[in-house]
C-alpha cells in the first residue's frame, strides 16, 4: 500500500494564503487543497542533484534555466491561482514566466522522483494538473527501480516512454539533450541490469 502525502486540512487555498505560511513546514497546493511536503531520503537527494546536474550543464550559455526544489510553480496563476507545486526538477524556456517567486505558468520540463511519500501524488495528482496546464515533458523518476518513465504532451495527451538505468533517455523539448541514465542512477546501477 502506497502512503498519501499529508493533508493540512479540509480547507481550500489559494496562492495569497500559501505566500502567508512560515517556512517550518513545506506545502504544495493542489486545486486549493495543501499537502505537506517530506524531508526527501538521501537516494532521492543523489538522484535529483545528478539530474538536475546533467540538466545545468547542459544548459549552460542556452535561455532555457533549470530549478530545483524548493522552488514555486504556480501552474494557474492567471486563474484561481489555488495551484502551487514544488517539483524536483524544473526547466523554463520562457523568461516572462519567472519572476523571483517561481514560475507563473507551465514549465517546460518537469521531473519528480518519487518517494514513497508521494508516490501516488506524483502518478496522478500531479500528473493530471501538469497535462492541462500544458507542461511539456514530464518524467517520473523512480531511484528504487532505477527507471524514468518520460511523458510527452502531444496533440493534449501525454505518450509514455519507458527507460531502465542503462539507457540514455532524450529530452525532447531540449533539441539534442540525452540524459545517459547511468550517470542518474550510478554506475553500480548499470551492472545491476
Amino acid at each position: 500500500m502506497q502512503a498519501q502525502a499529508a493533508r493540512k486540512d479540509d480547507a481550500h487555498y489559494t496562492y495569497a494564503d500559501y505566500a502567508q505560511w512560515g517556512d517550518e513546514v513545506r506545502y504544495e497546493l493542489i486545486d486549493g487543497v495543501a499537502y505537506m511536503l517530506a524531508a526527501p531520503s538521501m537516494a532521492h537527494q543523489e538522484v535529483s542533484a545528478a539530474l538536475s546536474a546533467l540538466l545545468w550543464n547542459f544548459l549552460k550559455d542556452k535561455p532555457c534555466k533549470v530549478f530545483t526544489a524548493p522552488f514555486d510553480v504556480r501552474l494557474n496563476a492567471a486563474g484561481r491561482d489555488d495551484t502551487v507545486v514544488q517539483p524536483d526538477i524544473a526547466v523554463i524556456c520562457d523568461r516572462s514566466k519567472l519572476d523571483d517567486k517561481g514560475c507563473h505558468g507551465a514549465p517546460d520540463l518537469i521531473a519528480e522522483i518519487l518517494s514513497p511519500s508521494s508516490s501516488g501524488c506524483d502518478k496522478l495528482l500531479k500528473f493530471n494538473r501538469y497535462l492541462q496546464a500544458g507542461v511539456r515533458e514530464y518524467w517520473i523518476v523512480d531511484p528504487n527501480d532505477k527507471t524514468v518513465v518520460a511523458y510527452v504532451l502531444k496533440n493534449g495527451e501525454y505518450t509514455a516512454r519507458a527507460y531502465g538505468a542503462s539507457d540514455t533517455a532524450p529530452v525532447h523539448v531540449l533539441e539534442g539533450c540525452e540524459i545517459h541514465l547511468r550517470d542518474v542512477f550510478g554506475e553500480e546501477a548499470e551492472a545491476e541490469t
